[in-house]
């Protein structure tokens, strides 16, 4: 379910934007090999992929030989399984490494349906990450921990407000041990 609906966000994000002027800042520089391996999803704008997500969503980032990046977003369903969806990113802005791409779709060996992925804030030791897109449609917190720590949780609050997104629109996830 997770490809279906990204191929849907994926077009919405390229072709029809909310309009909104000015685009997020992103970070002044991400160290892939810091920013790799394992992250939970504190918090999301809801959207349509991850409707079936109640628990445990969690991203997992890996450079590839060829300096792509292999992601892994997968999430606990209602039914207690485990939806996993396998995609790659690009980093497309080689100065700052802060702006992606990515693309869950994959048609006879091509990627189609490439959507932003825009680091806009990191902790300083890479304990969380702000991410979010040019429309500011798509919005998630990443940490390390299951858990963030109300004080980390307001700085990333406070960049997202920052970067020009609304707090309310923002869902906490659940993270189940």
């Amino acid at each position: 379910m997770y490809r279906v609906f990204a191929i849907l966000v994926i077009l919405t994000e390229v072709g029809f934007g909310q309009g909104v002027t000015g685009r997020p800042e992103t970070v002044d520089y991400v160290d892939l090999n810091r920013y790799t391996g394992l992250w939970y999803e504190i918090a999301r704008i809801p959207n349509s992929f991850q409707d079936q997500c109640i628990a445990n969503a969690t991203a997992y980032y890996k450079i590839l030989e060829d300096g792509s990046i292999e992601v892994i977003n997968s999430c606990e369903e209602e039914d207690g399984s485990l939806d996993t969806a396998k995609g790659i990113a690009y980093v497309v802005d080689t100065v700052t490494n802060s702006k992606l791409e990515v693309s869950f779709v994959k048609i006879l060996g091509f990627n189609l349906f490439w959507g932003d992925y825009w680091i806009l804030g990191l902790g300083d030791n890479y304990d969380y990450a702000v991410v979010g897109t040019p429309s500011r449609k798509y919005g998630w917190i990443l940490s390390r921990e299951r858990n963030m720590s109300e004080e980390l949780l307001d700085d990333a609050f406070t960049i997202l407000k920052n970067q020009g997104y609304d707090r309310s629109k923002f869902k906490e996830t659940l993270q189940i041990p």
